[in-house]
């Protein structure tokens, strides 16, 4: 890891939704700690159309936002990974490829905009909350004291982040909510 800058990789098997939301809210919020990229196991191609609108009615970057293979993250000219977040049961459960410089790695999952059913309205509500766990979640992330915590440390708050519910103690305590 550097001292200056981490790269982040968020994992989703579409890559349409939940990890190009993760990757548009850290690219944001951790803008000059954190590089943000998200990727897919089994890509779909785009990005969710209601994730795309709520990024963009909420400010956050879209213009290099696209649906891409994880095998993009592999290669000896990819950009090597500090961190690796799952952010779907389906990603968490894969065997994931060998990540040059051993990044750090946690499940964070999260339910699927994309997959769910219903009006326009409740797509777009239903979005909005899992945006706003994520942005949760990688607020607290983006807070820790990367540089002083020990590596064993650092591994088990990465964990607990992941079980960090919108209305959890943890996220109130860490003055995120």
């Amino acid at each position: 890891m550097t001292e200056t800058s981490f790269n982040v990789l968020f994992l989703c098997t579409g890559n349409s939704a939940r990890s190009i939301l993760a990757e548009s809210i850290l690219n944001r919020e951790g803008a000059g700690k954190f590089r943000a990229y998200s990727a897919g196991s089994h890509p779909k191609g785009g990005i969710d159309p209601t994730v795309l609108a709520l990024l963009k009615k909420t400010n956050h970057p879209t213009e290099a936002l696209r649906s891409k293979s994880w095998d993009e993250f592999t290669g000896a000219d990819a950009p090597t990974m500090d961190f690796v977040f799952t952010v779907c049961d389906n990603a968490a459960g894969e065997v994931c490829p060998i990540w040059p410089g051993q990044p750090m790695t946690a499940h964070w999952g999260v339910p699927d905009p994309a997959g769910f059913v219903g009006s326009e309205a409740e797509k777009a509500a239903f979005c909005g909350e899992v945006m706003r766990l994520l942005r949760t979640r990688i607020s607290i992330f983006a807070a820790l004291p990367i540089a002083s915590l020990d590596r064993l440390s650092l591994q088990r708050r990465l964990k607990e982040i992941g079980k960090v519910a919108l209305e959890s103690p943890e996220a109130r305590d860490s003055g995120v909510l």
